[in-house]
């Protein structure tokens, strides 16, 4: 053996009189089964096993199997067995006393599809002659059958505009391409014509042959994979480490009449075509000077898209979650989604909103329908988020919202609920949230079972072309981390597309996993149609200007081969324009718009009946807080014999001992939260990096048994036997796909407590984009209400410039409301505040308010996101403790925290009245009692800052008319929450003196 090769394996050499047999097998089996052995280490492995005087010489290595690609090595060995089983002396003497040991285990035909073709006593035999001709000329074949398989994308006519615009690329990758020399064919022998049609007998487990076909000369043998392989088809899998998935793949791809369509079919396609078309030059020809971001190009995704809702449908799935960018959203959605023609038409003219929607272009909306699929006769419901931007930040959007749904529905396959993502070509490979989103496709807590994966390939990134926006060969490259089947396509092939995207369909339906269909197109306009793309593409829109459309080259294909005639053509398109027609007259009627009407994830029945000014108790029986607490302070029940760490004991008698005393700290308060909604019913999911034991080891929910590996104990799910699931999981290290994932989750259901943490609170930042996009603004932009609550640890607490400030500033500058306005002074201000704003921006400093504005975000009658500042040292502070009397019956939520100590007592002698927000004020605190000047100070806590307390913050200030007000903040003057608080300030102040 190959000592190199033997240790990588684990293995010894060859030569060592201490090597095991048995691990030698079970490994050997492991490298040919992998199929990731090479050729040199396969004809290494295959020289004598033992070096005793028995045994005779090493076979020259020219008499053993050799091969590219470590595969069809196991058919070899196979085969030898067999042969020795027949003939013990028809092998080398080594193989002989291998097999005698009674360790091989043989391998299963059906792992190789590409069986040898020679009888394996030639193979070992020796000789030469015409007997290591036949060799040879099998082994290559062999060869050429694999490149075509693993490489053969490389040389598909995938541009329609036939362009060459991967010569680079395909340099890279080592792959010459020749148009007059076929790329997988080397050496000399098959330059000669009439080596072409000599005969090579194939085993049945070929797939590209039919019938009872078992010969082809090398000829056809070409032929079939020139058509399978290079025509309009790249099909990327041969990188996949499951074998049955590849042969899967093979079997659907290489089956001879799989391409073959029925003349319904191409009919359909042709219907699909002229409609996706039709609306684009319809829009073109009513709104010429508008953006649209329209489809021309690539009309061949609204047959894509249909075959995988058809196919997906047939297959059991009941709900669709859709994400896509600007191009070709409109046609989505009248074609996909059967968004009514009449509202789309009126998102082209300037009308009054009829609802409290700010709005936004017509082709970031969004909407929802349900409907009968014609073609499988089952209601299907189609959801297409709301997205605004390429980014590519709906990407896990879409994911959680899939997730969410699954959930709900108790679809623990996804057979029922499954996600579109609809990309662009330059921003699938250089945005960096779709590698993020990917790597949760297999994630336990985050899986979706599968995403569809379709790439609108344009060539082009708004003015920048392939060779400088990205170095990869192919824009789709990055989906080859988890193993998705990449299926590249021309979008003029309509037929090919539609095959592969039904293919799609049914590999997600089979394996729940990723695939990605490459729509290689192009944009007949430039990134817009105010756009001129000629100024930095001239070269390549001269071929768009020549080349004709698809739906022409398709109609064309289709009346050659006299499918439909010409006048069943021109009936088919005037039918479509004139839908479009009596949609554009409906849409004069329209006067106003409800963006009400384009909601992606409508809330059936939530606001029905509900008097938004009216909030539900968020305090809870004391009876109930001490059960919870006592569950949650206690170790696992010893029956089910967990071991838990020793310092987990610790923490535990700890608890205990605080809910003696009726006291919770921050890690029970939180608990106590959690529990108490658990128990009325609500579903409490809990999600990011570190939130099972909590990134300061505070929380501790998921305990771990230390010598069972991967048995785990959740307390807060065993409360009660009827309560609702509690969710906590460990994320990857991601925070803007997981963030946006968490936000789609929140989408799906009002009534669940949906939680993302951030390890530190500056982590957030890379997920600004989802902050900024869809968090903040959703509902003015969209009516899309979401009830996410953000957890940032956010404090001073010396560790330098990072993990220290969540930048409390930028959240707290994304708050709409105006400093200048003061609320109206009535009973219910906070609730109407709440109802007013965009979010909820919070610093909370005691279990108690954590534990009310928790339950709050369920008890409101609508649904606001909350940024909650969480702290680091006070989750054990002393002073950062309250009494479930805090939490009981007929309590509430803080806005503000007054100081009740001797200052209070005598408000005329308080010389300073000092606001602060968050850990401050427990440095603020001891700095007072280290002064002794409690009855001249008073420390008053801000604990809700956006809304800001107007009316409580007055009355202080009322109080205290003979001190100086103060807002003390840890950060720097520009940072911190000191620029929005002080004009709110300053208005509640004037307010006083008028």
């Amino acid at each position: 053996m190959n000592i190199k090769f033997a240790n990588m394996l684990g293995i010894k050499s060859h030569c060592s009189k201490t090597f095991k047999r048995t691990n030698f097998a079970k490994r050997f089996k492991i490298l040919l089964n992998s199929e990731i052995g090479s050729a040199q280490n396969i004809q290494n492995f295959c020289k004598p096993l033992t070096t005793t005087k028995s045994v005779k010489a090493t076979p020259p290595v020219s008499q053993l199997p050799t091969t590219v690609g470590g595969g069809s090595s196991a058919t070899y060995v196979e085969d030898m067995y067999r042969a020795w089983q027949r003939d013990p002396t028809c092998v080398h003497t080594s193989w002989d006393a291998y097999f005698r040991s009674g360790v091989y285990e043989p391998v299963p035909h059906e792992s190789h599809p590409q069986r040898d073709l020679m009888p394996l006593s030639q193979f070992c035999a020796g000789g030469g002659g015409l007997a290591q001709k036949a060799i040879d000329d099998h082994i290559l074949v062999h060869d050429i059958i694999r490149s075509y398989q693993t490489r053969g994308f490389l040389a598909a006519s995938l541009d329609p505009l036939g362009i060459v615009t991967h010569n680079k690329t395909i340099t890279k990758c080592g792959v010459e391409l020749n148009a007059n020399e076929n790329v997988f064919i080397k050496g000399d022998f098959f330059k000669d014509e009439r080596n072409l049609d000599q005969t090579f007998k194939l085993a049945g487990t070929t797939t590209f042959i039919g019938g009872d076909e078992r010969e082809l000369t090398f000829r056809e043998i070409l032929k079939r994979l020139e058509k399978i392989y290079c025509d309009t088809m790249g099909i990327e899998y041969m990188y996949i480490f499951c074998s049955k998935k590849r042969a899967w793949i093979r079997e659907r791809i290489e089956k001879p009449g799989q391409l073959q369509m029925p003349a319904e079919k191409k009919k359909l396609i042709l219907s699909r075509l002229i409609r996706a078309t039709a609306f684009e030059n319809f829009l073109a020809k009513k709104w010429s000077s508008e953006k649209r971001f329209g489809l021309e190009g690539c009309e061949v995704l609204i047959p894509c898209l249909k075959e995988v809702i058809d196919r997906s449908s047939a297959l059991g799935v009941e709900s669709f979650i859709i994400g896509l960018a600007h191009r070709g959203r409109l046609n989505t959605l009248a074609n996909i989604c059967r968004k009514p023609l009449h509202q789309i038409f009126a998102q082209f003219r300037v009308l009054k909103a009829d609802d409290s929607g700010s709005g936004d272009v017509k082709y970031h909306l969004g909407t929802y329908t349900e409907r009968l699929n014609r073609i499988t006769n089952k209601n299907v419901r189609i959801a297409l988020v709301a997205n605004p931007s390429h980014l590519e930040a709906v990407n896990p959007v879409v994911m959680g919202k899939t997730r969410a749904e699954q959930f709900y529905r108790g679809d623990s396959e996804g057979r029922k609920v499954m996600s579109i993502l609809i990309h662009g070509d330059a921003a699938f490979c250089g945005q960096g949230v779709v590698y993020e989103s990917i790597h949760l496709s297999d994630l336990p807590s985050y899986t979706n079972h599968g995403t569809i994966h379709i790439v609108i390939n344009n060539q082009v990134g708004f003015t920048t072309d392939p060779r400088f926006h990205r170095s990869s060969p192919f824009c789709t490259d990055v989906a080859r981390v988890v193993n998705a089947p990449i299926l590249h396509v021309n979008a003029d092939d309509p037929e090919a597309a539609v095959f592969l995207s039904g293919l799609a369909a049914e590999w997600r339906a089979t394996w729940h996993d990723d695939i990605v269909v490459d729509l290689v197109g192009y944009r007949r306009n430039g990134h817009n149609e105010a756009d001129e793309p000629m100024f930095t593409q001239p070269l390549m829109y001269q071929k768009i200007r020549k080349h004709k459309p698809v739906l022409q080259l398709y109609a064309e294909k289709l009346l050659q081969e006299k499918i439909i005639t010409s006048e069943e053509l021109k009936a088919t398109i005037e039918e479509y324009d004139g839908i479009l027609e009596e949609g554009f007259k409906e849409s004069d009627k329209e006067q106003i718009i409800r963006y009400k009407d384009w909601i992606d994830s409508p809330w059936s029945g939530f606001f029905d009946g509900k008097d938004r000014m009216e909030m539900a108790p968020t305090g809870v029986k004391k009876e109930i807080l001490m059960h919870i607490a006592k569950k949650f302070s206690s170790p696992p029940p010893p029956e089910i014999q967990f071991e838990i760490h020793k310092g987990l004991e610790r923490i535990l008698q700890g608890r205990q001992q605080m809910v003696k005393e009726c006291m919770a700290d921050w890690a029970l308060g939180e608990a106590l939260a959690y529990g108490t909604l658990l128990k009325e019913g609500v579903h409490v999911r809990l999600s990011g990096e570190d939130v099972e034991r909590g990134t300061f080891s505070h929380r501790h929910h998921v305990l771990r048994h230390q010598s069972v590996d991967k048995a785990t104990y959740n307390t807060l799910a065993h409360l009660y036997p009827d309560q609702a699931t509690y969710t906590v999981c460990n994320s990857s290290l991601s925070e803007y796909a997981l963030l946006g994932f968490e936000h789609g989750y929140s989408m799906s259901n009002p009534n669940a407590l949906v939680m993302w943490e951030a390890q530190f609170g500056d982590f957030c930042n890379t997920g600004q984009a989802i902050f900024d996009q869809f968090i903040s603004s959703g509902e003015m932009k969209w009516v899309r209400q979401s009830g996410l609550v953000v957890l940032l640890p956010h404090g001073m607490e010396g560790m330098g410039p990072e993990h220290s400030s969540c930048r409390l500033e930028r959240f707290l500058q994304m708050c709409h409301d105006d400093p200048d306005i003061l609320p109206c002074h009535c009973d219910d201000v906070a609730l109407r505040q709440l109802n007013d704003t965009n979010w909820i921006v919070a610093n909370c400093t005691t279990p108690a308010n954590l534990f009310h504005i928790l339950r709050r975000q369920i008890a409101l009658p609508f649904r606001k996101p909350l940024i909650l500042c969480t702290p680091k040292s006070g989750l054990r502070h002393p002073l950062a403790r309250s009494p479930f009397s805090d939490m009981s019956e007929c309590t509430a939520f803080k806005r503000i925290i007054v100081d009740e100590g001797p200052a209070s007592e005598n408000p005329d002698c308080v010389k300073k009245v000092v606001f602060c927000s968050g850990k401050v004020y427990f440095d603020l605190f001891k700095a007072r009692a280290d002064k002794k000047a409690e009855s001249q100070i008073s420390l008053i806590r801000v604990e809700q800052i956006c809304p800001f307390p107007y009316d409580l913050i007055r009355d202080e200030i009322l109080k205290y008319k003979n001190a100086e007000v103060l807002w003390a903040q840890e950060e720097h003057k520009n940072q911190g929450a000191w620029t929005y608080v002080q004009p709110r300030f300053q208005t509640a102040m004037a307010k006083d003196e008028a």
